[in-house]
């Protein structure tokens, strides 16, 4: 199945709490949407990978996006080895999206500034033929994205670029909250996280509505990229 953007994301629930309003704005334009999720998030403080994988499904069937799947690193500790790296030029190549987004370059979890590095040298590795690869005993032809975009997560960074979602800023909530496990509930009894309070709902929509004001919007979601991004028409 090929995809014209692909999320490859430490965690599940990654895309959905910084990017879901993208996905539901590029898949109203008609565009496919596909994620991959690099770990099950089973270092987490609530719930567990199980649970996140329910969870995760619910949050896919929200969106509508083509496709999921979780390609299973350690959460927590993975690294930039071969083998880590093929399992992502595999994704790469078998998706060929046109735009891969991950995570921030840097942030309060570790793992996201880690994934980001993975995941932006595996998109350059993936175009490179004489990587060769198969998966179910066929070959995966090279594939480079032609742009990699980091998404913005707990920490501010200047985004390079804002999408505007204010028509989707209802469906962005009701993806995110998907993932019970994660956030407010006055009936759990899981440790609290600095995730799992109703002021991280405010401040969801707040860093949403921060990102619309510099783009002279309601709501918006923020982008990094390295390296300037090809324009034919600088009214478009």
């Amino acid at each position: 199945m090929n995809v014209d953007i692909l999320f490859i994301a430490a965690h599940p629930d990654d895309v959905e709490l910084c990017c879901a309003g993208t996905v539901f704005r590029h898949i109203s334009l008609g565009h496919t949407v596909g994620i991959v999720d690099l770990t099950a998030g089973e270092l987490g403080t609530r719930g567990s990978a199980a649970i996140r994988a329910e969870e995760s499904a619910v949050a896919s069937k929200i969106m509508g996006i083509a496709t999921r799947e979780n390609i299973g690193l350690p959460d927590g500790f993975f690294d930039f080895s071969k083998a880590n790296k093929e399992a992502i030029i595999k994704v790469v190549r078998k998706y060929t999206p046109t735009i891969v987004i991950t995570n921030a370059i840097r942030d309060r979890h570790p793992d996201h500034g880690r994934a980001s590095q993975l995941v932006e040298e595996s998109c350059f590795l993936a175009g490179l033929p004489k990587i060769e690869l198969e998966e179910n005993g066929k070959t995966l032809t090279a594939w480079r994205p032609k742009q990699v975009y980091h998404m913005i997560q707990d920490n501010y960074i200047a985004p390079d670029i804002c999408v505007d979602i204010t028509p989707f800023i209802e469906q962005k909530t009701d993806a995110v909250m998907a993932y019970r496990s994660q956030f407010f509930d006055p009936l759990s009894n899981e440790p609290h996280t600095p995730i799992s309070g109703l002021d991280f709902q405010d401040f969801l929509k707040a860093r949403a509505r921060e990102m619309g004001r510099l783009i002279g919007v309601e709501y918006a979601e923020g982008y990094t990229i390295k390296g300037p991004v090809k324009k034919d028409d600088l009214l478009l």
